[in-house]
This record gives structure tokens, sequence and C-alpha cells, in this order.
């Protein structure tokens, strides 16, 4: 993406016609010998005029890429020239060639010769190193040149500042950092200007810091500075990277309006973001908006479109991509490919991942760390393990290093399968081969310790950090060979005899997972990693899969100390004090909200079914609303069906409850339920999902609890199905009110604390706003 840097004009008014015939003269020259190449070259300085004509003609041969021949008349014209001034404009014209080329050391020679020839401490040198350096991602090297600045009296300018504001973000430096040198351009008087405000821009986009954008946007507008599609298009990826698709869409819907039309980056940034959103109807409307308005679309934007439909099964339309990617000349890449495999990976397509990844080879294109990850994550998903550890040594074979998101998948996969001492003796190995674990590897760790009781042969121990050998049993790993390839290789092994005999794990019972899960979160905040949502939800699976309340309220104390916000309103629903936390917590659904949608989904599933779990049924309830209001779950609520598919037993009951005070009040208010109602759980065998063991039986045995109509439906096992007008009489009896109201009831020690009025509080509130 192209972020508003004006390219180098490729001629000069002030160069001379002879110039031009030099350089023509230079471009044809076929020879390898330097001194044949200097005797031609020589044969012009009778013509030439000076600095200007040598400046454009070493410019014009870096911009067709003659290096070594715009290296070698470089020299020649530094040699001709006797002032220091004109030596140095030829030293900076010329290291900045070198810079956009990519020859950073050959461009830092040139530099070094150029300083101690003493015609190279000019502002304009300085900052054409800073911005090679800058090009190459050595922003270390940019920031220690720009700081050297000032030992030779020298004041950085307009262009300096961009250079070194340009090199830390594409560095990767954070955005507060790199505003230091904004706020310092500012105090010595330099004024910002578009390409400042760009690179800004830039940095806020590589980290997603869509508010951050905003402001510098709005700052621009502010200082009269003229905004233009590479700004817009910058702040789009920003916004979009930061989850806030809405307003991505109206700043997009918005750019005609300021005369600045929007171009295929711009699109292909939004369609992107709601890709990645899962809002896969309103990428595929822009996409259609793109046509209709004559808008090519380029390799991105096919790759993005062909990702879309194979994760929606659609394989027609995916062949279409693919014929009309042909038709125009652009041919598969390694990007194309890899959307294939992660789009039939998703569907568990897995001839078809065979099959792309055998044409990916006919057709020559060399897999990427990215493709190999992609195979390996699908089939450890799949359960095809030997499939994995063979894509695993084509890896290896060819010469590449895994990186965190192959080490994650192969983590996910492990704890997956309970194997959890085997990760974290993974999480030690990668650390070892320099690979940091970031938050997602983390999170399947977390996952996994509140998921079973009974996890592999992980010893207690008290002071150990997890991803250290401290944490790990004699047991698990420490007898496999030294080198990381055959580490992974046992590990395919054990998890392919693992998915072959489940239930005879050798394991040791008493683990204490909510100690592990505390140093998890620990050695997180040790490594400066930012839990993200679905952290949370992972831990708030293992609130509810702890055997006391009491356990559940002890973590959630220990985890506010990382972040009092969020674990302090989940503590405080769980404690029944709603009222007094419900402000709280509708902020925190606020930033669940600028997630993806599966991500949010995971969130409230997870969040209501602890607070049902331990007996907050009302809090539950009130969370699987807002869940609802949100619009988190599409296609779940209608009235005639309420579809239960992927939801936790505790959240699908809260659902089941308030779907029916809403059916209830449309029976009040006058108006006729539909002819059949149906609620479906994902147990029958034309389900989404084979369907949670125990979610058909806990509604079902919800329904009889509450003498609900509802019976199983005799071609489906896992719909349960009333007519209309039945469930009308049943919800107008008197006591049909009194069965749909959930109270709160928290059986504990910690209840038996409270006063008497709230006790009675505590059983006798009701949820009468769900009856509007």
């Amino acid at each position: 993406m192209h972020f508003g840097r004006p390219k180098t004009t490729t001629s000069s008014s002030r160069h001379s016609s002879a110039a031009e015939e030099a350089l023509q003269s230079a471009i044809t020259f076929s020879g390898e010998d330097d001194e044949t190449f200097q005797s031609l070259i020589s044969s012009f300085e009778p013509k030439l005029r000076g600095s200007d004509d040598y400046t454009f003609i070493l410019r014009e041969l870096g911009n067709r890429g003659e290096c070594d021949k715009a290296v070698t008349f470089y020299e020649f014209a530094v040699l001709r020239e006797r002032r220091k001034i004109e030596q140095g404009k030829l030293a900076s014209a010329m290291i900045g060639t070198l810079g956009r080329l990519g020859k950073v050391s050959i461009a830092k020679r040139v530099f070094e010769k150029a300083l101690s020839g003493g015609y190279g401490n000019t502002v304009y040198a300085f900052s054409a190193i800073i911005s090679a350096f800058g090009r190459s991602g050595l922003h270390e090297e940019a920031i220690s040149v720009f700081t050297s600045m000032k030992s030779y009296n020298l004041r950085p300018n307009l262009v300096t500042y961009n250079a070194v504001i340009d090199a830390c973000g594409k560095g990767g430096m954070e955005f507060k950092q790199v505003a230091e040198f904004f706020d310092e351009m500012q105090r010595n008087n330099v004024q910002p200007d578009r390409i400042t405000f760009n690179s800004l821009l830039a940095v806020c986009s590589r980290g997603g810091l869509w508010e951050a954008a905003r402001n510098l946007f709005d700052e621009m507008s502010k200082r009269g500075i003229e905004q233009d599609v590479f700004t817009y298009n910058t702040l789009l990826d920003a916004i979009c990277k930061g989850g806030k698709m809405d307003m991505a869409f109206e700043i997009l819907s918005q750019m005609p309006s300021k005369r600045i039309m929007p171009n295929v980056v711009s699109y292909s940034a939004v369609i992107d973001g709601f890709a990645k959103a899962g809002r896969f109807d309103e990428a595929l409307g822009l996409f259609d908006e793109m046509k209709y308005l004559g808008i090519a679309l380029d390799r991105v934007s096919y790759n993005t479109l062909l990702s879309i439909y194979t994760k929606l099964g659609r394989s027609k339309e995916a062949l279409d991509v693919l014929r009309e990617m042909a038709s125009v000349g652009i041919k598969k890449d390694v990007v194309t490919y890899n959307a294939l495999l992660g789009g039939y990976g998703k569907q568990r397509n897995y001839l078809e991942v065979k099959n792309v990844f055998a044409e990916m080879k006919r057709e020559r294109v060399t897999p990427n760390l990215l493709t190999y990850s992609t195979l390996i994550d699908v089939y450890s998903k799949g359960g095809l393990y030997k499939e994995a550890m063979e894509i695993f040594k084509e890896f290896k074979g060819a010469g590449l290093r895994a990186d965190v998101v192959l080490y994650s998948a192969l983590i996910d996969a492990l704890c997956k399968n309970g194997l959890v001492g085997s990760a974290v003796s993974l999480i030690d190995e990668m650390t070892k081969e320099g690979v940091s674990p970031n938050v997602v590897t983390y999170n399947s760790i977390i996952d996994a310790f509140g998921r079973s009781a009974t996890v592999e042969c992980l010893a207690e121990s008290g002071d150990g950090g997890v991803g250290s050998s401290s944490l790990l049993p004699s047991c698990s790993l420490s007898k496999l060979a030294e080198t990381e390839e055959n580490q992974v290789m046992q590990i395919f092994g054990k998890l392919t005899i693992e998915s072959s005999n489940r239930g005879k794990k050798d394991c040791k019972e008493g683990m204490h997972e909510l100690s592990s899960i505390l140093e998890v979160i620990r050695k997180m905040h040790q490594l400066e990693i930012k839990p993200n949502v679905v952290t949370f939800s992972a831990i708030l699976n293992a609130c509810s899969r702890c055997n006391s309340f009491e356990d559940a309220s002890v973590l959630l104390e220990e985890l506010r100390l990382f972040d009092n916000q969020v674990y302090g309103v989940v503590h405080g629903l769980l404690k029944g004090h709603r009222e007094n936390v419900w402000l709280q917590a509708q902020s925190l659904f606020d930033k669940v909200n600028e997630m993806d949608g599966s991500t949010a989904a995971a969130f409230y599933n997870a969040l209501t079914d602890m607070l049902w779990h331990f007996g907050q049924k009302r809090g539950a309830q009130l969370v699987a609303l807002e869940g609802r209001s949100r619009q988190v779950w599409e296609n779940v609520w209608s009235e005639s069906c309420l579809d239960l598919h992927l939801m936790s037993s505790g959240a699908a009951r809260a659902m089941v409850h308030a779907w029916l005070l809403n059916i209830r009040s449309i029976v009040y208010e006058g108006h006729e339920l539909p002819k059949l109602l149906s609620i479906l759980t994902g147990w029958g065998k034309h389900s989404k999902v084979v369907g949670d063991a125990a979610l058909r039986p806990a509604v079902e045995a919800l329904l009889r609890g509450i003498d609900a109509p509802f019976y199983l439906s005799k071609c489906n096992m896992g719909r349960f199905t009333s007519s209309g007008s039945v469930v009308a009489t049943w919800l107008r009896e008197s006591a049909t009110l009194k069965l749909l109201i959930v109270h709160d009831h928290v059986t504990t020690k910690a209840s038996t604390t409270r006063g008497p009025a709230e006790q009675h509080e505590q059983t006798s509130l009701t949820l009468q706003p769900l009856l509007l």
C-alpha cells in the first residue's frame, strides 16, 4: 500500500541534452569492464553541465535498476566535482537512489565515505541515509544516525523528520514512541505535512490503533492539510484492523463527497475487514459495488473474494473467481493457494486440500511458512496427524524455520487432545528456538487447563513458570531427542496414538487447574502479552467447570489484580450484585462488540454459561439478551424458531427462558403465533454439527421441568417442536409465568453471609423488562 510518499521524478528541467545522450549510451553499454565504462562516461565529460547532469544520470540509472553503473558513474562524478556543496548533492542523490533499490549496505558506505570526505555532513545526506535504513526496516540504525546529527551541528528539517518517522513505523515501533519524534519536530518549529501524517497513520494501521488514526485524521483537517486517497486508505486500514467495520463503511461512503474517489485499495481494506469479522454478506456487497463502479479487481481483492467463497463453502463461485483471475491474466500465487487451503480446511474437505496442494506444486508455486502452518493446522484439527507429520517433514526439508503460528497450531492440537504437558514442553522448545509465544499460544493452554480435571502427567509446581522446564513432569517429553524436528515428530506420533485410543490416557489426577491458569496469566503478564477476549472466554469456561462457587470466586479475585475492569465485572455478576456492576458491564460489552462475530459469540456463551452454572440465572439471562440485542447470535432467534447450535448448556437454557417469555408477550399483545414452533439443539443428523452430548438432554430436562408442551421430532432427534396454538394456550395459564421467570439462588457459603434483605432480593428479583 502506497502511503502518499511522492515518487522521485524521472526528469529534471535543469539537465542538458548531453546528459540524456550520455544516459542512453550508459544504458545500452553491455560490457562488464569498469574501465571501458568509465572511458565511455569520460567521453561525455566536456559536454556535461556539472552536478545537475550528473544527478540526473545516476538517478535514471537507479530507476532502471542499473545499480552497478549508477555507483560507477557516481564515483566518476564526485571526482570531477571540486565544490563540497555539489559533491554533497551527488552523495545525497546516490544514497537516496540506493535506498530505493534496497542496497542499504552500499548506501551506508557511500554515506560514510562522504562524511569522512567532508561533503556528507549535510541535512540532505543524513535524511537520505535515514530514509534508506527505514526502507530496509533498520529503524534502530535510522534513529542512531538521526541522533548523531547533533554532533555535526545539523538541525533536522521536515524531510529528516518524515524519514525517521517512516523508518520507526516500518521497523514496528509502537505508536507512542514514534509520536515522540512528531512532538519533537513541533517543538523545533518544524511543521508537519501530509507525508508526516500519512506515515503516522501507517503506524496506526499496522497496530490497528483506530482511535489514534481517527484523531490524526481529524488533526489534519484542523490544520488544513490536504488529505488524499492514500490518507483515506491508511485510515480505513487502521479502522478495519481495529474491528470498527461500521465506521470504516461510513468513511468509505463519505469519500466521494470529499472529492476523493475510493480505489481498489480502499475497497480491498474494507472488504478484508468485513471478511475477517465474518460479515461476508457485506463484504460481497462491496465487491458488487466495485464492479458497478468499474473498479477493476487486483490480485489482493481476488484473493480476498476467493477466501470468502471457500470459507462459505460456495465452490461454484470460488471456481468462477479462479476463472476470472485467469481471464484477466492474474496467475494464482502463494496467497491464492493459501486462501484455498484455509477455506477447504475449514469445511473439512480434506480431499480438496490435498488436490490444491498438489496443484500448487505442479504449478511450481513455492509454499511459504503460512502454507505449511495452514496445512498442519488443518490436518491437526481434523485429527489427521499422520498427514500433518508428513507436511512437517516437507516443511523441514524446505529449510524453513517454524514461527509462532506453526508452533501455536501444534500446541493447540496437543491441548485439544489433553496432552497439556507436551504442549507446555513445546512452549519451552519454541522459546529456545527464539520464537516468542503470543496470546494465541497461551489461550490454548488456558483453555486446556479449564477443560479437563485429568491432564497429561502435569506435576504440581510451587514456583515454576509456564514455558519453563520447571513445570514439566518427568514423564512428558524429557526423554525425547534433543532436536526440534525429532521432538515434533514424537508429538505427532503421540497424537496419532491418542486419537486412536481416547480414554486410555496415562494421566494423574489431582492437578490444580485454576492455579495453573493463574500461573499462565502471570507468565503472560511478565512477558507483556496482553490477554484478549478469547483468553477471557477460556477463563470463563474454566470457571464454569469449577467444582465449587468458591473456587471460581477465588480465581476471579486473583485475576482482578491483572485486569480489574474485566474480571471485576464478572466477579460482581457472579456474586449477584448486578445493579452496581451492570453499567460497568456495558462498557465491557462495548469492547467485545468490536471483535469479530465468532469471538464475541464465544464470549457471551462462556459468560452466560458460567453464571447459569453457579445459580445466577437472572444474570445469565440478562447477558444472553444483551448478546442478542447486540446481534451477536445471527439467525438464532425468531418468532417460530430458537436455534441453539454451538451453545453450551447453561447459555442455551437461559435463551430458552428468554425466548419463551418473548413469545408470551406476543400472545398477550393479541398476535397469533406461527403454526409450528421449533427449538434446535444440534443433535439430529441434518443439523449443522453433530452437537454437544450434554445440550439436548439439558434442554429436554428444562422443558419438562416447566411443563412446556414441546416434544422431540421423530425425523430429527435434535429438534423439539410444538404447534403455535398449543404453546399459546400453555402461555396463558396463570402458573406458566412463575415457571418462566428465573431467579438467582447461590447456595454457597458466600451467599449465607448476606443479610435478610439482600437474601430476599436475591430470590425475588424478576425479569419484568423481558416481557416488554
